[in-house]
């Protein structure tokens, strides 16, 4: 089965794998990989102002063939109208601490350079109760989701969406090999 979509929007909880999916899925199909963390974020980790954010998502879904990769709130009304389907990673919380800490020790060791020239401070990620904590907003946002995305796939505007949930990393791989053949 042949991937019939051209423009996707990979969401998920920080840790599930989102950024690995949609850059694999964008090489697979040869679509462009828009990564709203790069949208979003300047320089220092200085948050783009909202204006400038959806202005940056609005150009950069403007064209036929892409992969979305995340989950921002503040630009969901211009990216999901545009969009065919939305690859929901919806992995079992165990699975999502492992990857992102094993991400985030990765990141913190090597001193990963991200968007914009930005680097993750390991420490940062420890301090559990700080905003600045990857695992805080895991722990903030990751039953959030499992509530919100069925209540937001379900609304009128995004019924013309296809829905893909998957459940592991092991029905990621083979929708990912079937979208592919």
């Amino acid at each position: 089965m042949a991937c019939r979509y051209r423009r996707l929007v990979v969401v998920g909880p920080t840790g599930s794998g989102k950024s690995t999916l949609a850059a694999r899925l964008a090489r697979t199909l040869g679509l462009d990989l828009v990564e709203l963390d790069a949208l979003h974020w300047g320089p220092s980790w200085t948050e783009a102002d909202r204006g400038t954010f959806r202005a940056r998502a609005d150009e950069a879904t403007r064209t036929t063939d892409w992969v979305v990769d995340g989950n921002y709130h503040q630009v969901r009304d211009i990216v999901w109208p545009r969009a065919e389907a939305i690859i929901w990673l919806d992995l079992p919380l165990p699975r999502v601490f492992w990857r992102l800490t094993s991400r985030t020790v990765g990141r913190g060791v090597y001193r990963k350079v991200l968007w914009n020239g930005n680097r993750e401070l390991l420490w940062e990620h420890l301090m559990l109760w700080s905003d600045h904590s990857l695992y805080n907003w895991l722990f903030k946002t990751y039953w959030r989701y499992k509530r919100e995305y069925p209540k937001l796939f379900a609304l009128p505007e995004h019924r013309h969406l296809e829905i893909v949930h998957l459940r592991t990393a092991r029905e990621a791989d083979a929708w990912l090999r079937a979208a592919g053949s």
